[in-house]
């Protein structure tokens, strides 16, 4: 069983920065691949990004291309997730997920957090 805890959300004005974090605990943590969710209001819930459990792999859906940045720390069992030049659009619940196949940590997570929001305004 994988613990995974949000923070770092809140209130930014567009073209801002924010980098939230995922706290994971748990077994084999460090094995896992991770990534991040979003959900707007009254939208399906999106893949943001996913990174490798050896960190050597990242895959991004192209909104946040060249703005957002995943990483992790293992020793830290800490996932980050770097967000510039933020958009009104951006705004959103963002979850942290896990899996053991970054396959489907990008398509069907077996584990999440509980979301951090993060407003943009304009």
């Amino acid at each position: 069983q994988v613990r995974l805890v949000e923070s770092g959300g809140g209130l930014v004005q567009a073209g801002g920065s924010l980098r939230l974090s995922c706290a994971a605990s748990g077994r084999t943590v460090s094995s896992l691949a991770m990534g991040w969710f979003r959900q707007a209001p009254g939208k399906e819930r999106e893949f943001v990004a996913a990174i490798s459990w050896s960190a050597d792999r990242t895959t991004y859906t192209n909104s946040v291309k060249g703005r957002f940045l995943i990483s992790r720390d293992n020793a830290k069992t800490t996932l980050y997730l770097q967000m510039n030049t933020l958009k009104p659009e951006d705004t959103a619940i963002y979850y942290c997920a896990a899996d053991a196949s970054f396959r489907m940590v990008v398509n069907d997570p077996g584990s999440w957090g509980q979301g951090t929001q993060v407003t943009v305004s304009s």
